[in-house]
């Protein structure tokens, strides 16, 4: 293991850098070779405090000479980057096919970061009366709604894990919404980001449509913990792989509708003076229409996932209980506006 190169994506991240962290903790012998778009001397630093084994090379997800050339040489390839960059998973792909014909008998492993949009029942945030609960056991993307995020990036790397010829070994990691003050680099979550910077431009929180629909939830620290968990099993030869090597990453802690968790920050945020009215309602059709189809998806839509296959590597969700999503939000504003 000591040899093991990992390449990895999003290491500047929030759920990136987090792992890295642990994964400095637990296995620093792995060389890391980063992706980073502006490797400056500062950046190079911060990335050295997460991860002391780490290099860095220059390039976008859209570099596809540098990623094929980067994954042929890897071991282990981990995308916490976008997980809609199509065309950066198609350049992993080739480069995974290069590194296992290049090392017969040695297959490339590849863990790539989705979400769990791929199960959006599209409510347009109208209440549902009986949502369905998907299990990772048994998952066949195939059966999901073909048109939610995620999907044409990951049913090829399913594809790519099924092969004989050239084989590649895959796992596919799907969060949930993900909370929290992390310890990396980034320390917030885009999402809250951006729902952040929506609500400070309209003066008020809002939703997709009424508000309805709720998401299994988890804080970053154990989404953190949990990939670690499905790195480690596949190193040992014991994670599920290729079509069986599909993990949630969701809490079993109450489900909270975006009418409820958009409340909270428009509470804080009106008693901070930063918005002009407390509370929370469907943001206007100029909010939501750029963002289309994928837009009510994502964020208009239930996503209800149970996450066993964690549950079986022993994964414990101990941040998300002590500390529930509608109460992460003080803290989680504050460092977001500081940013």
């Amino acid at each position: 293991m000591s040899s093991q190169t990992v390449f990895f994506l999003g290491a500047t991240g929030y759920l990136g850098s987090q792992f890295l962290l642990l994964l400095n903790r637990e296995l620093p012998q792995l060389r890391v070779v980063a992706l980073v778009r502006n490797p400056t001397p500062e950046r190079k630093q911060q990335l050295e405090k997460v991860y002391s084994n780490v290099s860095v090379v220059e390039g976008t997800l859209d570099d596809d000479a540098v990623i094929q050339e980067q994954v042929a040489r890897a071991d282990i390839i981990i995308n916490c980057a976008s997980s809609d960059h199509a065309a950066s998973v198609k350049s992993m792909l080739a480069g995974l096919e290069i590194n296992s014909k290049n090392n017969p008998g040695k297959p490339p492993l590849y863990i790539h970061v989705s979400g769990c949009g791929i199960v959006s029942d599209n409510a347009r945030g109208e209440p549902v009366e009986h949502v369905k609960e998907w299990s990772d056991v048994g998952l066949d993307l195939k059966q999901c709604d073909q048109t939610n995020t995620h999907l044409d990036s990951d049913i090829p790397i399913v594809e790519a894990g099924s092969r004989t010829e050239n084989p590649v070994r895959t796992i596919i990691y799907f969060p949930a919404q993900i909370y929290g003050v992390g310890e990396g680099i980034q320390r917030t979550t885009l999402w809250l980001r951006i729902f952040l910077d929506m609500m400070k431009n309209l003066g008020y929180a809002g939703t997709w449509g009424p508000g309805a629909n709720a998401m299994n939830n988890v804080h970053v620290k154990d989404c953190a913990m949990g990939l670690l968990l499905v790195l480690k099993a596949a190193l040992e030869g014991k994670a599920d792989e290729g079509p069986e090597g599909l993990y949630f990453c969701a809490s079993a802690e109450p489900r909270m509708t975006y009418y409820a968790w958009t409340k909270v920050m428009g509470d804080y945020l009106y008693g901070k003076h930063i918005i002009k009215e407390g509370g929370t309602r469907p943001m206007p059709s100029e909010v939501v229409d750029p963002l289309g189809h994928y837009g009510w998806s994502l964020l208009g839509g239930n996503q209800f996932v149970k996450a066993e296959r964690l549950a079986k590597l022993g994964w414990d969700p101990v941040e998300t209980k002590k500390l529930p999503l509608l109460e992460s939000f003080p803290e989680a504003l504050e460092a977001a506006l500081a940013e």
